[in-house]
């Protein structure tokens, strides 16, 4: 299947929730190496690793981090997060929703991350609940593309509710976190209907288009105590 596009640029609400004290980060999906590049700027004393799963996208990277890996994350046993990938933070930029089963690998990274006294995990994730998927399901046009929401590279599919579900059940506790909000006009004309048809179904109408608005969610989450 084709792999969503490079990118060489970064995401800067994602980048101000990286802790920039910490000694090593493994970011999963580093595309271009964007984020290192700036983040270095930031901590420039870091081992900061990079995982590719593209090796033209790999090499590239290659010139921002310190290690790049060819590597399907989810082939990584618990072992190696404590060894060769063991880090203060793990980034996943945009990268949970291609995996088959994300819940399994925050689930090894939190064991490694308790045993070596702690960490962060940073994730930026798509917020399938968006107006534009919203409007888009309604006439039926639900349809896959190279890049964004409909990614046809995407696995699994996440609102805000199911993004905190999902650290809560692998054990970690939201520490920080932003809305990625941008300028869409038309999104006006959808948000009244949103809120009714919420209302209908017994929701919360005015949670429903806040939660409506936000293109993708950062999170910063941290193991939580036992």
């Amino acid at each position: 299947m084709k792999q969503t596009p490079v990118h060489h640029i970064h995401n800067d609400e994602l980048l101000k929730l990286m802790p920039n004290h910490v000694r090593r980060i493994v970011e999963v999906g580093c595309s271009s190496g964007a984020l290192a590049r700036e983040y270095r700027k930031l901590n420039p004393s870091v081992h900061y690793i990079g995982i590719e799963v593209v090796p033209e996208y790999a090499e590239l990277a290659r010139a921002h981090c310190d290690e790049v890996t060819v590597l399907d994350i989810e082939s990584v046993d618990e072992a190696r997060f404590r060894s060769d990938l063991a880090a203060d933070c793990y980034v996943f930029a945009d990268v949970l929703e291609h995996l088959r089963d994300p819940w399994n690998v925050l689930r090894k990274i939190h064991a490694a991350l308790t045993a070596n006294n702690g960490g962060y995990v940073v994730a930026c994730i798509p917020n399938m609940q968006h107006w534009s998927i919203q409007a888009r399901l309604s006439y039926g046009d639900l349809r896959y593309a190279d890049m964004g929401l409909l990614d046809r590279t995407h696995l699994r599919w996440f609102t805000l509710q199911t993004m905190l579900e999902m650290f809560a059940q692998t054990g970690y506790r939201i520490e920080d976190g932003a809305r990625r909000i941008f300028h869409e006009p038309q999104r006006e004309t959808f948000l009244p209907v949103i809120k009714a048809m919420a209302a209908a179904a017994g929701g919360d109408g005015e949670a429903a288009v806040r939660d409506a608005l936000p293109l993708q969610y950062v999170i910063k989450a941290v193991p939580a105590q036992a």
